[in-house]
């Protein structure tokens, strides 16, 4: 079971400033492109990271991007339906609220920029994609459930887990030649930056609706328990 743990007292800034900076690193480069008109400053960045991804092309991977370009955005919208589901059942409305907030959101900013932006797609697109190549919806849509996942569970190997996650999702868009690097790095950034943003507001929500479930803690709230009785035992 999902438990919101009690993280160490930080002061909100500490989840403003980064969220803020998240957002920052989305909407500089997608002004950059705008004014640009389709060619901004980083354009070469973005070719030749596509060229190098070209080089790297074999039927074992072609196979392994093809379930991650299923699992970015289907996969992902089935996921943050099952989390909210989940949470609901846990008896933790607020932090089923959270979850699906952070998804709609991160999905809802994404469709909005890639229509104000507006920039094409690199050639040769190995997957069916939508119009609008910035920011990448598949990378966003797995930023957002991973990040809310690892702020639900407060686990360090959770963060690690869902950064390689995200990583992941970046390499696959880029390899299957349906975003440029540049579209996949801002996704993430406005995905993270939205969910920490949403997070400040619901974190101490959730931890108090999570501390007063009865009865619902995981193994490892119960086992501290134990190591408690068995101390005061002695």
């Amino acid at each position: 079971m999902i438990r919101v743990l009690r993280p160490h007292p930080r002061p909100g800034w500490q989840l403003v400033t980064p969220g803020v900076l998240l957002l920052m690193a989305f909407a500089v480069p997608a002004a950059l492109i705008m004014a640009g008109q389709g060619e901004p400053a980083f354009n070469r960045v973005d070719t030749s990271w596509q060229s190098y991804v070209f080089t790297l092309r074999s039927p074992f991977w072609d196979g392994v991007n093809n379930v991650l370009n299923w699992a970015g955005y289907v996969g992902m919208l089935v996921f943050h339906a099952v989390l909210a589901i989940s949470l609901l059942i846990w008896q933790r409305p607020k932090a089923a609220i959270f979850a699906a907030a952070s998804g709609i959101s991160a999905l809802a900013l994404t469709q909005l920029a890639k229509a104000l932006v507006g920039r094409d797609r690199p050639e040769g697109a190995r997957v069916l994609s939508d119009t609008g190549s910035y920011p990448s919806g598949h990378v966003s849509a797995t930023t957002a459930f991973l990040v809310v996942l690892a702020l639900l569970m407060g686990r360090w190997w959770m963060s690690l887990i869902a950064a390689m996650g995200v990583v992941a999702m970046m390499l696959s868009r880029t390899y299957l030649s349906a975003h440029w690097l540049s579209d996949v790095i801002g996704g993430a950034c406005l995905a993270a930056g939205v969910v920490l943003l949403i997070w400040w507001r619901f974190r101490n929500i959730c931890i108090r609706e999570n501390d007063s479930v009865d009865g619902g803690t995981i193994w490892a709230a119960k086992a501290s328990q134990r190591r408690q009785a068995a101390e005061q035992a002695k």
